[in-house]
């Protein structure tokens, strides 16, 4: 045998899985097709934010939370519906919702901070939900955001393999693609596939395929921990639901191109049983980056709650097409109402104190002050006279953004954008002073609103994430902006089925000797343990728990 267990793919859950079998002794092949750099995946980009309940840091801003409430907001958002017959999609999915839940209230933290992960004091409200107490959403603040963002999530589990690999039992082949799986008879032994040539590509740019040899290597166990679908637009389309609508002709990308789901397909077509294909979370509030690394690189804005959200054709999006609130809710309503789904782009129309507090930007590279452990550049760039500096950056360089002094101008650089002449000043104007209208005194009909004062009642955000409530068309706020926002395709909610100890399960729903499963390639646990939708901060959390729970099964049991 080359090691006591194969891991397929170098990602968190990868990492996460192979940390708890070196600790008993085991020893890891770690096969991965990208080259040394890319250690950690696609944690390394994230903003790293970590999904979690009733803890120290929520009790310092006054949040009250609890198992049970965060429960109510997993099972209002998951709306499992598949329970029915011999072998349900959602069987498995919603015993490992229950557990994760369970993990992120019980002790996520304190194991977390035993690996090296540490947390910055703020805590986010991430995906408020479908303003109903049983439905979609985060009832309360529970994005918890660590020193180093994604980095520092995925770089104390990169740095243990590393070790692991000076003393031997941990072995790296990178550039080594797997094409298949070996079995001997109904166990699977191993793993075949192509040796690319070396590449020196830098983390997430595009790599060679060029093929120089083939490798099979033996193991007692595999682990497919390959991630998921978002880099390839094509298996996206694939499997977008009706229920989504159109999906758009033009989508840009939240996760490298090698982010393909070719092991999804190459473990199905050999008998795995992969569930819930047609889940899967894109974000509606993407920016092209103006300095990408891989093609279509995308960038998402995690928006405050004020900016005004406008179709294509100049209105307002209706709740809970709200900025922050529902992700798949708003993706429905751009992508169902037909006079629209033509077009792949809305708008965000803000100014420049909302842009300065309540623009923040998805990644590890766009969050300086936090990845690098910068207090003092913290405190400036996020209580200083102006947006973080990436944030100004895509301002003053993204083709993205229109700025303007009035309300005149900046209409018409939006239709000189795109080119179609859908907007009407006089409507946006009348949209955004009914806005302003709201804002003149503590009572409103209006849920976005509502939405701004229930979010200015939580410390966190009236620090750092919620604006004063203002008129945009005061000029003292100016200048007047709007932004282009496209669809960023980004995480697979489906796929490999597999049960409480991670084994993998066959198209009988029994399980596959040999063989396991982690990560968003087992949609996060069990083929689909968010549902149809996601509280944030739980892709991350999702392969934490799931690598650890294969890899303290195989740690137990080789």
């Amino acid at each position: 045998m080359d090691a006591d267990v194969i891991i397929i793919g170098g990602g968190l859950a990868g990492l996460v899985a192979s940390n708890e079998i070196v600790r008993a002794g085991k020893r890891v092949l770690l096969v991965e097709q990208e080259n040394a750099a890319n250690l950690g995946g696609q944690a390394f980009w994230s903003f790293g934010g970590i999904f979690m309940v009733d803890t120290p840091m929520q009790r310092r801003l006054r949040v009250r939370d609890s198992f049970e409430l965060a429960w109510q907001d997993w099972q209002g958002s998951a709306g499992w519906d598949r329970l029915e017959g011999d072998h349900p999609e959602d069987e498995w999915a919603q015993k490992w919702g229950r557990a994760y839940v369970e993990f992120a209230a019980g002790d996520k933290r304190p194991w977390l901070q035993e690996q090296g992960v540490r947390f910055t004091p703020l805590v986010g409200w991430a995906e408020r939900g479908g303003l109903t107490a049983r439905g979609h959403g985060n009832s309360v603040p529970r994005f918890h955001v660590p020193w180093g963002t994604g980095t520092g999530i995925s770089e104390p589990f990169a740095d243990k393999a590393r070790e692991a690999a000076a003393s031997g039992l941990v072995r790296f082949a990178f550039r080594h693609r797997v094409d298949g799986l070996v079995f001997d008879g109904d166990q699977v032994t191993g793993v075949h596939g192509t040796v690319l040539a070396p590449d020196t590509a830098r983390r997430g740019a595009p790599s060679s395929r060029d093929a120089v040899g083939a490798f099979e290597f033996h193991a007692q166990a595999v682990v497919i921990a390959s991630g998921g679908i978002g880099g390839n637009h094509e298996q996206v389309r694939k499997w977008w639901p009706a229920r989504l609508g159109t999906p758009p002709r033009r989508m840009i990308k939240g996760v490298p191109e090698h982010v393909d789901g070719r092991m999804l397909d190459i473990a199905t077509e050999q008998g795995v049983r992969l569930v819930n294909r047609d889940r899967m979370w894109h974000y509606t509030e993407g920016l092209q980056n103006w300095n990408p690394i891989w093609p279509d690189h995308a960038i998402r804005i995690l928006p405050g709650p004020s900016s005004v959200w406008l179709d294509a054709r100049g209105r307002r999006l209706p709740a809970p097409g709200l900025p922050g609130y529902d992700t798949l809710g708003t993706l429905k309503i751009l992508r169902t109402t037909p006079d629209i789904v033509d077009y792949d782009y809305s708008w965000f129309i803000l100014d420049q104190s909302i842009i300065k507090k309540e623009f923040a930007l998805s990644g590890s590279e766009q969050n300086p002050d936090l990845t690098n452990r910068d207090l003092t550049l913290l405190l400036k760039s996020r209580l200083g006279r102006s947006a973080p500096g990436p944030v100004e950056d895509f301002k003053a360089h993204g083709e993205d953004f229109v700025v303007a002094d009035t309300l005149d101008e900046l209409v018409a650089g939006m239709n000189a954008l795109t080119g179609d002449g859908l907007l009407d000043r006089e409507d946006i104007e009348h949209i955004i002073r009914a806005r302003d209208n709201e804002m003149a005194n503590p009572f409103s009909k209006d849920a976005q609103t509502i939405g701004i004062q229930n979010s200015r009642r939580f410390l966190g955000d009236r620090l750092f994430r919620t604006v004063k409530p203002h008129r945009i068309l005061d000029p003292a706020h100016g200048p007047l902006i709007a932004v282009r926002l496209w669809i960023v395709t980004r995480k697979t909610l489906g796929g490999i089925q597999n049960d409480l100890s991670g084994r993998a399960l066959g198209m009988g729903g029994t399980p596959i000797p040999g063989l396991f499963a982690a990560g968003e390639a087992a949609g996060f646990g069990g083929g689909g343990a968010h549902g149809y939708n996601a509280l944030e901060g739980t892709f991350l959390g999702g392969c934490i728990f799931t690598g650890r729970t294969v890899g303290r099964t195989l740690a137990a049991s080789l």
